[in-house]
This record gives C-alpha cells, sequence and structure tokens, in this order.
C-alpha cells in the first residue's frame, strides 16, 4: 500500500514538473509559428490592405461668429496678437478656414511663411491644402495622407509621419540586421497606404453586348446547323476547325471554322444578358480564384467568383490585367440582386490583395450593406489556423478553373480579348444550365423549366438563345420606361 502511493506521489510531481515545462517552453521558447504567423510577420505585410482613412470635408467657418461665441461661453472676448518682436503679418493674409484678417494670426515659424489662426487654431502657408474639399487622414495619427505615386487607375495615399503608432508599431517587427543595412527597412510596407481609384467601377456596363457580332438571319444554314456547331464546340470541347471538320463526316455539312466562330459570338450575345440575368440562388459562401489564359501569347486574366452552396457561376471576368477594377465588376455581377449581405456572410480567396481592396471600395460605396471581410487562404499548404478551416472552399474553385482550362486547352489562345469573353459566356451558359453535375446527382446546376421541352443538345441551345432574346427585348423595354419617366420629371 505504502509503494502505491509512493508512485502516485511521483507520478503528481512528474505532472507538475512538465506542466512548468510546458509553461517555460511557451513563455520564453516560443515556436516561429507563434512569433510570426502569417498575419502578423513583417514579410507578409505588403499583402495587406489598411483599413479606409478618415475623410475631413471642408466647412467654410465665419470669425465673427466664432468671436462671439467665444465671448457668450468664456465671458471675454479674443483680443488681437500682440507682437512684441517686430514680426508683422501682411494684410492681405487671411485665415483660409474662417476668414480671420491678419490681426489675428500668429506667425508661426519665425518668419518662414507658415501662419496659425488664433481664432481657429489653423496652421497654414498658402491656404490651397486647408481649403480642398476632402481631406484623407490617417485613422491612427490623424495627419494628412500625402500623395505618392500615380499609377494608371489609382493614387498611392501614404501618411509620412514618423511618430505614427501604425509605422512604430511595424517597424518594430523588423528584424535587426534588416535595419542597420542600406534601405533594408525598404523591404516591407511600414506606413499606411491608401489607394484612391480616379475611376468609377461602379457605374461600368455590365451588359454590354459583343462587338461584330453576325444576325440571326441566316443565308445558306439555319438554326439547327448553329446548334450544332455550339454542342461540338462548348459541349465537346473540339476546337473549330475540328468542329467543321466533325460537320462534314458526320452530317456532310460544308461550313467554315470562321462561321462557327461566328456562330458562337452571336449566340454569346444573346446568351449572356439571360445568364448574367438569371436570380441565382445566392448564399451565405462565396468563393473566388483568378487564372490566366493566352491572347496572342499574352497573359489575360479570367476572375470566377461560384456560390459555394449550389455551385454555380455568379460572377465572371476576362480583363487584360490583375488590377482591382475586373475584380470589382465580377462581384458586381455576383451581388447582382442582393439589397444586402446575408448575416454570415463570408467570401473566400487565396492571399492576393485585390479581393480586400475589391472590398473596401464596396463598403465606402455602400456602407454597411456590403461592408465584408475577405477570408484569404494562403499558399498551398495549412500552415495556419485559417488556411485549414478553409481550404476544401479554395480547392472548390480550384478545380473549377481546371475545368475550364480543359475546355480553353483546345484553343491554343485566343486571336482577341472579344474572343475569350463569347468563349467564356458561353462556357459558363454551359457549366450553370447544360452540363450534369456529379454533385447534383447527374442533373444541372440550376433547372429552367423551359429546357425540358427540348430532346436534345441542340434544341436546349436553341431554346437558350430564345431566353436570351427575351431578356433582351426586357432590358430594353425597361430602359425606355426609365427614360419615359425621367423625360416625365
Amino acid at each position: 500500500m505504502n509503494i502505491i502511493l509512493y508512485l502516485l506521489s511521483i507520478i503528481q510531481y512528474l505532472y507538475q514538473q512538465n506542466c512548468w515545462l510546458i509553461r517555460f517552453i511557451c513563455r520564453y521558447i516560443p515556436l516561429k509559428q507563434w512569433v510570426f504567423d502569417d498575419s502578423h510577420s513583417p514579410k507578409y505585410q505588403k499583402f495587406k490592405v489598411d483599413e479606409l482613412p478618415h475623410i475631413r470635408t471642408f466647412i467654410k467657418q465665419d470669425w465673427q461668429f466664432l468671436l462671439e461665441y467665444y465671448l457668450w461661453k468664456y465671458g471675454k472676448p479674443v483680443k488681437p496678437v500682440q507682437r512684441r518682436n517686430g514680426s508683422s503679418i501682411p494684410e492681405d493674409v487671411v485665415c483660409p478656414l474662417c476668414g480671420a484678417p491678419h490681426h489675428f494670426l500668429y506667425d508661426n515659424n519665425g518668419g518662414n511663411g507658415q501662419y496659425r489662426c488664433k481664432i481657429c487654431a489653423q496652421t497654414f502657408r498658402s491656404g490651397d491644402l486647408v481649403t480642398t474639399p476632402l481631406r484623407m487622414l490617417c485613422p491612427h495619427c490623424g495627419k494628412a495622407l500625402v500623395a505618392k505615386k500615380e499609377r494608371r487607375h489609382f493614387i498611392l495615399h501614404k501618411c509620412v509621419n514618423p511618430k505614427c503608432p501604425y509605422y512604430l508599431y511595424n517597424l518594430k517587427k523588423v528584424d535587426k540586421a534588416d535595419l542597420k543595412a542600406d534601405y533594408g527597412k525598404n523591404k516591407y510596407k511600414l506606413h499606411y497606404i491608401y489607394r484612391q481609384f480616379t475611376i468609377d467601377f461602379f457605374s461600368m456596363d455590365l451588359s454590354t453586348l459583343p462587338k461584330n457580332a453576325s444576325s440571326l438571319k441566316f443565308s445558306k444554314h439555319n438554326a439547327h446547323v448553329m446548334s450544332l456547331c455550339l454542342t461540338l464546340h462548348i459541349n465537346l470541347g473540339l476546337s473549330l476547325r475540328k468542329t467543321s471538320q466533325a460537320l462534314k463526316d458526320l452530317y456532310n455539312i460544308q461550313i467554315s471554322h470562321q462561321q462557327i466562330a461566328n456562330y458562337c459570338k452571336t449566340a454569346a450575345a444573346c446568351i449572356k444578358p439571360f445568364v448574367d440575368q438569371y436570380p441565382y440562388h445566392k448564399g451565405e459562401t462565396f468563393i473566388a480564384d483568378e487564372t490566366y489564359i493566352k491572347v496572342r501569347g499574352i497573359k489575360t486574366y479570367v476572375w470566377l467568383i461560384m456560390n459555394a452552396a449550389c455551385r454555380s457561376i455568379i460572377g465572371y471576368q476576362v480583363s487584360d490585367n490583375r488590377g482591382v477594377g475586373p475584380c470589382i465588376l465580377a462581384m458586381r455581377m455576383a451581388f447582382r440582386g442582393l439589397k444586402t449581405l446575408p448575416e454570415h456572410f463570408q467570401f473566400i480567396a487565396d492571399g492576393y490583395s485585390a479581393y480586400p481592396l475589391a472590398a473596401m471600395e464596396f463598403a465606402r460605396k455602400f456602407d454597411k450593406n456590403f461592408t465584408f471581410q475577405i477570408t484569404q487562404v494562403l499558399g498551398l499548404t495549412n500552415d495556419d489556423a485559417v488556411s485549414k478551416e478553409y481550404r476544401p472552399f479554395k480547392q472548390i474553385v480550384e478545380r473549377l478553373n481546371r475545368t475550364y482550362k480543359a475546355s480553353y486547352r483546345k484553343t491554343n489562345g485566343f486571336d482577341n480579348i472579344e474572343g475569350a469573353n463569347y468563349d467564356l459566356a458561353l462556357w459558363v451558359a454551359y457549366y450553370n444550365f447544360l452540363r450534369p453535375h456529379k454533385r447534383n446527382n447527374y442533373k444541372v446546376l440550376n433547372d429552367v423549366e423551359m429546357l425540358h421541352n427540348a430532346d436534345n443538345m441542340p434544341g436546349k441551345w436553341q431554346l437558350l438563345i430564345f431566353l436570351g432574346q427575351q431578356t433582351i427585348l426586357n432590358m430594353q423595354k425597361n430602359n425606355a420606361s426609365a427614360q419615359e419617366r425621367s423625360c416625365c420629371q
């Protein structure tokens, strides 16, 4: 019995020693992931998007009203400045904020051109900066942002205050070896940065039709031949020349590959409005990713946004750049029909900074109705808790990319971006309405009742073109009625 008690006491002692060792390791020997995880490491700071700046609007004030207010509040008037050092202020200098004359202005920096108003406490030189309609201030220190760089679609503003707490906090995380090296800290993003976009991506039309689309008046062939071309080219993944050869071998139809391309472009012009305006089920989780294709050997980017619940593609865009603009346009397509976001909304993407910038623009444009955070899945391995939890969602959209690239590979690249646009529009229509999916028990993702009347795939393509024509007519009718109402008003 004494031996058992002795062994139990040893076990309790060893348990206490293990707890002490674990606490010691956690406190003094932290793991690298605990010290600098992906969200705190200064190396990943450049991929972060800072919060919106504070906006200060210029409101003109009256210095005489302020004098009366100070007299009422403090019981004594504000006296003019008494100059004891012999300095004088030019009589034509007035405060740009309240309009106080030179009698109430201080020489703020010893005759070097800066003044300070005694009434409103505004400092100024020429007054141009004070009277600007909007001033962007750093949300951390309150200092005015400085425009540093002007790019194609945005102006880069930066907080240059060396005592900004945001800058000092990031500076502490930088490696000391980099601080000692010449321009070492320039490797990191330390200051607060804001991008002011010069283009309003929310006023762009998302329903523009492709150029050079031929009409549906057939001179040699008919609508059935057109739907056969779509079936062979889109559904079966044949190239234009193989589609032409297949029509000749199977149906003895002589048609050139260029005519097939014209048919596809015309079909895309008709079907795209129906695909874009269709009332998809919008769940609480959206997944986004971008991939690239080649247009004349140059990389062109395809943006895809899908609903994680029903797997439908609800936003897509083709762009010649990987900037924020195409990302915003794809998000606008995905959010179409929503007046406010769901309660537990999640937007999952990779670590590319265009998605947080686009989310910031939505928050700035629509305030709380479309304010959301981007859940970023970083890298290819689950090195952090966020990536481990949301990796399955990222794999869904990566699989979608591979499915699209399989249909694109036969083209060997496109000749122009219009061809890439109509090819993507037709593929999205096929993916959302015609393609059977294993996840949905080999049924289509979005069941359209009218398509049940078609017995084969060419008939379904003809019905999709008809639905697209009806959507275009409804859009034209709504635009005409809106113009009439505006004229009456």
